[in-house]
Order: structure tokens, then C-alpha cells, then sequence
């Protein structure tokens, strides 16, 4: 290994050390020590305990981070017709038929995200080969194959990213930019990981996720704590159960309190509010 620059020295020797931080923490680690000369990507890759080998283990999704990835993607539509004018609208940066195929079997890819109608997919598929290996491949699974080209075009636009699980079981994606206010990327990665999580297959077993590094282009990686990553769900768990529990504390009391006062009652009263009742559901 050759020698490391003076930058990435001093880089290394911030995180040497810092693991298991939370995201708050990895962040401004992360973020501060993005010093190169462009505005660097900030990159998360989460280690999951699954086997791709296996189809009902694989791990697949698409997640719209909330700020955006700061990233401009070039949108590639398969379409015809009045679809084909729908893309464009949309700000499709390329749009064709068996002309776009022909374009893509040369070895042309002018584009990051691939879309097409479900007509489309018997000239589309043609280019698994070329597409599958780049995750290019449009699958109605993310939402890529779809007769709504408008919101597709639109969500991928607004910094839409599909995430999908690669050998080893690892996921990665860029969730920003080192330009970006720290709250703006602690959101993407709370949106990333809480997409990763749902997208949980019913075939993984034992633990989910294994490790969770967050890093920019050019910079040193850190690992952030899964139970903090986990937190925010977690929180929302237990407030959505303790509003639960409140609720069932009150309907018992009114039913204790209703119990109560029909014991009260004479029985003639009791009768007359059951005739009301009877004669109410009859009309």
C-alpha cells in the first residue's frame, strides 16, 4: 500500500477510534472531514445478514430521501406514443422505443435511471445483459415499470434511489451531499435505513443488520450504533403503544362508568331505552 496523503492522514486520525457513533455524531464526523477540492458524496453501506444466492433473501427497494441526493440524474424512458410525450413533459433526458434499444446494444448509456411502460418490456428485455449488471434493469417492484410515467420520471428526479443487496449481502447508496446541512443528512439516513428495514426478506434469519459505515468520496469511513439507527423507529413504536394503552384505559373506565349507571336504572327505564333502540334499527 503506498503512502497515505497528509490529508487523509489527519482524516483517519479523526475517526481512529469513534465507533459505533450515532448518526447525529457520524455525521458531523463524516461531513467535517470532507475537505477535498469538489463537493464530495456522503455514502452509507449497511452489511445485512442475508445470502443473495437465495431469492426469497434478497434485498430490494426504493426509498425518496427526504432532501434529496443533491445528485442530477439523467432519466432514460421506454415509451411509445402518448407516453413517449408524457416523459418528455416530465423531464425525461432520453426517450425511445426499439431506437433507444438499439442505442443501448451499441454500449451507449447516457443514462442513471431506466423507466419503461409495460408494453415496452418484451423489447426491453433484450437488455437484461447490459442493464441487469448496472441495476438498470426496470422492475415493477421499484416502480421502473409502470404506466404512470410522469410520477416515475418525477420521483427520480426529486431524488428517488433504489437500493438493492450486491454479493456479500451489502446495500449502498449516496444520501447526500458534504454541502448539505447536518439535520438535512441525518434525515436521509434515517429515511435509508428505515426503507432497508422494511424491506427486511421473509427468508433472512438471525440478525438483520450486521453494520452500518457512513463515509464521503474521498474520505475515511465510520460505523454508526444499529440500535441508534433503530431509534427513532423505535420511539415512534412506543409511542404509538403508549397511545394504545390510553386509549384501552379509557373505554374501560366508560364502560365501568356505563355499567354502573344502567345498574341504576329501573327496570322500566332500562325496557324503554331498549324499545328506542329496537324501534331506531327497525326503521
Amino acid at each position: 500500500m503506498g503512502n497515505l496523503g497528509k490529508r487523509m492522514t489527519e482524516a483517519r486520525a479523526l475517526v481512529d477510534g469513534k465507533e459505533n457513533l450515532s448518526i447525529e455524531e457520524a455525521v458531523a464526523l463524516v461531513k467535517g472531514n470532507a475537505k477535498a477540492k469538489f463537493d464530495e458524496t456522503i455514502e452509507i453501506a449497511m452489511n445485512l445478514g442475508v445470502d443473495t444466492r437465495h431469492a426469497d433473501q434478497m434485498v430490494r427497494g426504493v426509498v425518496g430521501l427526504p432532501n434529496g441526493t443533491g445528485k442530477s440524474v439523467r432519466v432514460a424512458v421506454f415509451a411509445r406514443d402518448a407516453k413517449a410525450d408524457e416523459a418528455k413533459a416530465a423531464g425525461a433526458d432520453i426517450v425511445g422505443a426499439e431506437d433507444l434499444m438499439q442505442t443501448v446494444q451499441s454500449g451507449t448509456i447516457e443514462f442513471d435511471r431506466c423507466i419503461a411502460t409495460p408494453d415496452m418490456m418484451p423489447v426491453v428485455g433484450r437488455l437484461g445483459k447490459v442493464l441487469g449488471p448496472r441495476n438498470l434493469m426496470p422492475n415493477p417492484k421499484v416502480g421502473t415499470v409502470t404506466t404512470d410515467v410522469k410520477a416515475a420520471v418525477q420521483a427520480a428526479k426529486g431524488g428517488e434511489v433504489q437500493f438493492k443487496a450486491e454479493k456479500g449481502g451489502v446495500v449502498h447508496a449516496g444520501i447526500g451531499k458534504a454541502s448539505f446541512k447536518e439535520d438535512q443528512l441525518i434525515e436521509n439516513v434515517r429515511a435509508f435505513v428505515d426503507a432497508v428495514a422494511k424491506a427486511k426478506p421473509s427468508g433472512s434469519k438471525g440478525a438483520y443488520m450486521k453494520g452500518i459505515t457512513l463515509s464521503s468520496t474521498m474520505g475515511p469511513g465510520v460505523t454508526i450504533s444499529i440500535e441508534n439507527a433503530n431509534e427513532q423507529k423505535q420511539r415512534k413504536t412506543k409511542q404509538l403503544n403508549y397511545g394504545l394503552k390510553q386509549l384501552q384505559t379509557i373505554l374501560w373506565v366508560l364502560y365501568v362508568q356505563l355499567t354502573l349507571l344502567a345498574s341504576k336504572m329501573t327496570k322500566t327505564i332500562q325496557k324503554l331505552i331498549l324499545i328506542h333502540l329496537l324501534n331506531n334499527c327497525l326503521l
